[in-house]
């Protein structure tokens, strides 16, 4: 992807005063900021272009170099911009909190913190992991509070410093030689103080919402697959970026067929003519109402296990589809008709199959030993 020219990304002319840049950049921050638009991937990579943009002119030297050489002279010297959200925030920390209104002047720096990321179970069965398919979830987060953009004061008005600690967010005492610092109880090591707290949010700087969304489920996931979706987390902390939210898939039991990652096993019941003769069956598939063909070849035994290719479960990896493994389970008539019991000593006949001397002796020994 072709980079924009820094300037029209701003949105300011080529001999723009460092105000000028910098006013553009917090209009563009705040429009753009991850907390105001979870999950919009357009919205990142705007907050990621501004953020390259006015690194770039609001250093001297990188923005002659610019003006002269445009991207490839910067490329020449090393730049690359930022590879994410943290690393813009640990760049420009202390002009966030002065864009959410956290002054650093009396307290320590407060650095962004990544949201918390959530977890949301989702069962479904065989049958939809095989397809995949589109599911509306709905959860609870935190999300960045619109009225205050996260800083937990009423709009228009500033922190005071912590009197406890005089702003510096650590207590110190002496203890002998030493001297002990401890987290302000006051201000929980802040170094500040809200005194006029936000009515939208109680000064909490977020708010708890419903959230729904329209998910994707790809064909082919498994019990532990996860689905990460970006930014749908819960909201940062002192404009840092929201976190993140995994989908955890649970995919129910099946009463016919059992699953082995990829591949698929059933069992399927034939008579010990059809074991004996062969014979060609129609049995279940997934994603086929008309069924697969599945040919027993004569002689197979129970407890055989025929191969179906490419009738078992999708790949998420691989773009193709298991194999579908049948066990063959030959089952024996508990009774017989007059008429099936004579062909069966029929054919006992001639196969030779009579009570043998030897067989005799054997069940005589077995007697005399009981």
């Amino acid at each position: 992807m072709e980079k924009r020219d820094y300037y029209d990304v701003l949105g300011v002319s080529r001999d723009a005063n460092e105000e000028d840049i910098k006013k553009a950049y917090r209009k563009l921050a705040m429009k753009h900021h991850p907390d105001r638009n979870p999950g919009d991937r357009e919205a990142e990579e705007r907050f990621k272009e501004a953020a390259e943009a006015y690194e770039v002119l609001r250093d001297q030297e990188k923005r002659d170099i610019y003006d002269r050489y445009g991207h490839d002279g910067l490329a020449g010297t090393g730049f690359r911009g930022f590879t994410g959200f943290d690393d813009i925030f640990s760049s420009f920390g202390d002009l966030f909190e002065e864009f959410f209104g956290f002054g650093s002047r009396t307290g320590r720096r407060t650095r962004a913190k990544k949201g918390n990321s959530l977890r949301y179970d989702l069962e479904m069965t065989l049958e939809d992991a095989f397809s995949g398919k589109e599911q509306e979830i709905s959860f609870k987060k935190w999300v960045s509070c619109e009225s205050c953009h996260g800083s937990g004061m009423k709009p228009g008005t500033e922190p005071k410093a912590c009197t406890t600690c005089g702003g510096r967010g650590q207590i110190f005492r002496s203890q002998g030689f030493f001297q002990i610092s401890t987290t302000c109880p006051a201000c929980g090591g802040e170094g500040r103080i809200v005194v006029d707290p936000c009515k939208e949010c109680s000064g909490r700087g977020k708010i708890r919402m419903d959230r729904k969304i329209n998910l994707k489920i790809p064909p082919g996931v498994d019990t532990g697959s996860q689905l990460r979706l970006q930014g749908e987390g819960e909201a940062g902390e002192n404009g840092g970026p929201p976190g993140d939210l995994f989908v955890v898939i649970q995919v129910k039991d099946h009463d016919f067929f059992k699953r082995d990652g990829e591949h698929l096993l059933c069992e399927i019941p034939v008579s010990f003519v059809q074991a004996a003769l062969g014979n060609t069956l129609t049995i279940p598939v997934l994603g086929d109402e008309g069924g697969g063909e599945l040919h027993i070849p004569a002689g197979t035994q129970p407890g055989d296990i025929l191969t179906l290719p490419g009738l078992g479960m999708p790949s998420l990896q691989k773009h193709k589809r298991g194999d579908l493994f049948v066990r063959v389970s030959v089952k024996i008539p508990k009774k017989l008709s007059s008429r099936q019991k004579e062909l069966l000593e029929e054919y006992a006949r001639s196969e030779g199959i009579k009570e043998s001397k030897e067989t005799k002796k054997f069940w005589q020994k077995i007697s005399r030993s009981q």
